[in-house]
């Protein structure tokens, strides 16, 4: 790739970067390709996402480089140079391409007065910035305080350690399938996890994956796979997926042969939901609403609520939600993971299982929530969830049985993501 070819992917990033980190969008929601081919798409997406997953470390260096910080006016030159240190330290990009796109870009910008600092810092980050970001400690420059501190707070200084270490590596590409997990984790060319899941190393397109035509998998994190298989045998069951959409959790119910009901409150995730059931070939009811405030005509077997929270737990996929997350926002989701809660226990018939997750790190989406359900005369009691519901991995759970997992569980073959979950049954 020629400087001048990569200039259009590069100025994607540009854009999305500014979008996140100033207008506070999700990256998803942030990145523009337009008329970009799959290549540069996949490229201002990678380049986007290391900025945001490496930014301590990435404005570490930059401002080891300045005589003063840069003014809040120049926040464009500062993203400018972000994209070139992700280039030069982080994706092994040549220096004559990061260094000369990023001047092209910083003159086409219109900001003719920064050229020859954009070219000079990154100049000498291509001959030292590996060096000095091997002595940087990575974990921590690239986590927020607000983080760094909750999670010491919650599993102690080592391991909070090892979950920001584990957010520094791309997650690779997990699938839940329909059948034969073993047959196709060799079409795949995958690994059969411990869980159930198949895993492969991220990177390609998904699409033109076998079995991605037929419905026969879909992508799922190894994690997210485990809340729907604590409900139990579920054929014939009618249960209810709540905030459903995209539909990993319904797939995985609708493929046991349950009776699914699944709702959100938003139509684009329901479309997106519907297009995935499509695919797969399976069936539910699909249901807009507000989960909070919505009552079934008759009372379900079981409720699956993977309630709406700080996603704190998929910053391997998701790196933007780190800088984009704040400590109130985690107190607002609380107050409406407890609502969500107090409807799912109403919809649920005496006898059923309600299972609760979020893919959140805080403590205040996980435990807490549940017992202060409990400790409110909710008529429901835990059902301790055991290590052969988990493939074995006792390491998942807590000491009162409900599931934990962490970034840095099953850290040999390549991780997972961070969610909680709790199993209660109704009275």
């Amino acid at each position: 790739m020629t400087p001048a070819s990569g200039l259009p992917a590069r100025a994607v990033a540009l854009e999305a970067l500014s979008r996140v980190l100033r207008r506070r969008l999700s990256l998803d929601d942030a990145l523009d390709p337009g008329g970009l081919d799959e290549r540069d798409r996949a490229f201002a997406r990678l380049l986007s996402a290391t900025v945001l997953r490496r930014l301590g470390q990435i404005d570490s260096l930059i401002d080891g480089c300045l005589e003063r910080p840069l003014p809040a006016k120049a926040a464009k030159v500062k993203d400018l140079l972000r994209l070139g240190v992700a280039q030069l330290v982080f994706l092994d990009t040549p220096p004559h391409a990061a260094v000369t796109t990023s001047v092209e870009m910083t003159k086409a910008a219109g900001l003719p007065a920064h050229v020859k600092l954009v070219n000079a810092v990154l100049r000498r980050l291509a001959r030292d910035g590996k060096t000095l970001a091997a002595g940087q400690d990575a974990p921590r420059l690239d986590t927020p305080d607000w983080l760094w501190d909750a999670w010491t707070a919650a599993y102690g200084a080592e391991t909070c350690r090892a979950i920001a270490q584990a957010h520094l590596a791309e997650a690779p590409l997990d699938f839940s399938v329909k059948a034969d997990a073993p047959g196709w984790a060799g079409r795949l060319e995958a690994e059969l996890l411990p869980t159930g899941s198949l895993r492969r190393p991220a990177g390609g397109l998904v699409s033109a994956l076998p079995g991605y035509a037929e419905g026969a998998w879909w992508v799922q994190d190894a994690a997210a796979a485990l809340p729907a298989r604590l409900l139990g045998p579920v054929a014939g069951q009618r249960v209810a997926d709540l905030c459903a959409a995209p539909g990993g959790k319904t797939a995985q119910l609708a493929a046991a042969g349950a009776e699914v009901t699944a709702l959100d409150r938003s139509p684009a995730r329901l479309e997106r939901l519907s297009a995935n059931l499509t695919r797969l070939h399976l069936n539910a009811h699909v249901q807009l609403a507000d989960a909070s405030a919505w009552e079934p005509a008759v009372p379900f077997d079981a409720v699956l609520l993977d309630a709406p929270c700080s996603a704190t737990g998929t910053l391997r996929r998701h790196p933007d939600a780190a800088w984009l997350k704040r400590p109130e926002d985690v107190a607002r989701l609380a107050a409406a993971q407890d609502r969500l809660l107090a409807a799912a226990s109403r919809m649920l018939r005496p006898g059923g299982m309600l299972v609760y997750c979020t893919c959140s790190l805080q403590a205040e989406e996980g435990a807490e929530r549940i017992d202060a359900l409990l400790a409110g005369g909710a008529p429901l009691r835990r059902v301790p969830i055991g290590a052969g519901e988990v493939g074995g991995l006792s390491e998942l759970l807590t000491p009162v049985g409900d599931l934990r997992s962490l970034p840095c569980h099953l850290a040999e073959k390549g991780g997972m993501d961070a969610f909680y979950a709790a199993r209660l049954q109704k009275s």
